[in-house]
């Protein structure tokens, strides 16, 4: 129910974006200004219309829960054999959009429109991101498997 009120709550933000002008209906036009204000309404707008709400109901069936009595939560099967597998992390995507968005106020492209972009500039921004994320996370990696080494090195004779 939560994830239908969430695709709701997402089509009415859309459409009341363009009509109030928070971002403009035409795609082209687009800016990265507009996307991040964009995302940042539309997550504020979800956590208020379905995650409170989400939230206060699972705190209302823990609290009921919590009070029924063990013979009753036995006749319940919510808990099946559990699985061990779990999801990958995203969290490489989300860092790229972020240090993407960095380099672009950078630039200056801020409010410039996206369809103006060349694939020239998007390739090469996103080459010289993955540069500076290889330099920014490649020197602790390697200091840190130097500091290993030394130390498996020093306990063995």
């Amino acid at each position: 129910m939560a994830f239908i009120g969430a695709i709701y709550v997402y089509l009415w933000f859309v459409g009341d974006a363009q009509s109030t002008g928070l971002v403009p209906s035409i795609l082209g036009l687009w800016t990265m200004g507009h996307i991040v204000t964009f995302v940042l309404h539309l997550i504020f707008c979800e956590l208020v219309f379905i995650g409170v709400p989400a939230i206060i109901g699972a705190v209302a069936g823990w609290q009921w829960w919590r009070k029924l009595p063990a013979e009753e939560k036995k006749e319940y099967h919510f808990f099946g054999k559990r699985s061990r597998t779990t999801g990958g992390g995203g969290g490489i995507s989300a860092l790229l959009l972020i240090a993407f968005a960095i380099k672009v106020f950078i630039d200056g492209n801020w409010n410039v429109p996206i369809a103006t972009w060349t694939l020239d500039y998007v390739v090469g921004s996103l080459i010289s991101i993955l540069i500076w994320m290889g330099v920014i996370f490649g020197i602790p990696m390697a200091i840190g498997i130097v500091w290993w080494i030394r130390h498996e090195m020093k306990k063995k004779p």
